[in-house]
């Protein structure tokens, strides 16, 4: 399209095949928006576009990204103010003709696998190396492990007897965030493989959490955390194995072949012509 949105705090940057929804730097700005900058996302990691009636005299849009497109979405789970949602552009209302004409042209970008879920992620999380000081701990990232160092002024005896924690990215499943503002208090809490059937201790106990609320850990710095490390981990899990199917037996005899018009012009041996035929032959 290569056409420019501007709202407030937000501007959508139109191209061919995706937007670039950057975000202003003003003191109005919620921090997450501010600590993210800018977020390039392809039309394919869109499920809709949504057009509402916004509070004091706007207009809002809303691109709805698809589940699993985008980890910070998805690390979110829907706990994530409303102020704060980096997919949301406020207009002034008698800019409304002007969004509904956007949200269209959008609308006819969206791919064919609009409303199914993305397979793997799409938008792009925060990179490594990242870090963030909670209530019990420092969290840092480094983009293969997570590491917790413990406070002694906020850690439990049970994470500081058993002392600092590291998780590499191939032990984990997940990661599970609650926002400070949430009724079950602020934590990030990483999910090793293997421990889905395990009770969930409470996360001031929990060896693999950090505690956090007002004043630590917040929503700024542990959601951007949180989305980097379940990106990672999805990107491990996704990672193609190395393939243990066997070699094709046409291909065996063709060099077998070559190996036997070698050995009968003499520039091969008997003992080196059987030693390598039984190499190829044990390949099946």
């Amino acid at each position: 399209m290569g056409d420019v949105l501007t709202g407030f705090h937000t501007v959508w940057e139109f191209d061919t095949d995706s937007m670039l929804i950057r975000f202003e730097r003003g003191i109005r700005t919620p921090k997450l928006l501010q600590v993210l900058g800018e977020r390039r996302v392809p039309y394919e990691a869109l499920a809709a576009v949504e057009q509402a009636p916004g509070k004091h005299g706007t207009v809002v849009l809303r691109a709805v990204p698809r589940p699993g497109a985008d980890p910070l979405i998805e690390a979110a789970d829907g706990r994530l103010k409303e102020g704060s949602d980096p997919y949301r552009l406020v207009l002034p209302a008698e800019r409304e003709p002007l969004a509904a004409y956007y949200a269209d042209e959008i609308r006819s970008a969206l791919g064919p696998a609009a409303g199914e879920p993305a397979e793997r992620h799409l938008v792009a999380a925060p990179a490594p190396p990242l870090s963030f000081k909670a209530y019990d701990g420092k969290a840092s990232f480094d983009g293969s492990a997570v590491h917790f160092r413990w406070f002694w002024t906020g850690a439990s005896s049970t994470k500081w007897k058993a002392g600092d924690q590291r998780f590499p990215v191939a032990s984990l499943a997940g990661v599970r965030w609650c926002s400070p503002d949430s009724p079950e208090g602020g934590h990030l809490r990483l999910l090793p493989r293997g421990d889905t059937d395990r009770p969930a201790a409470e996360p001031d106990q929990d060896l693999a959490s950090v505690v956090f609320g007002r004043g630590y850990g917040l929503v700024h710095e542990s959601l951007p955390f949180a989305a980097a490390v379940l990106a990672a981990v999805r990107a491990a899990t996704a990672a193609p194995s190395v393939s243990s199917a066997r070699p094709d037996p046409g291909g065996i005899a063709e060099r077998i072949r070559h190996l036997g018009a070698l050995h009968e012009a003499g520039l091969l041996t008997d003992d080196e012509f059987s030693s390598k035929k039984a190499e190829l032959l044990a390949e099946l």
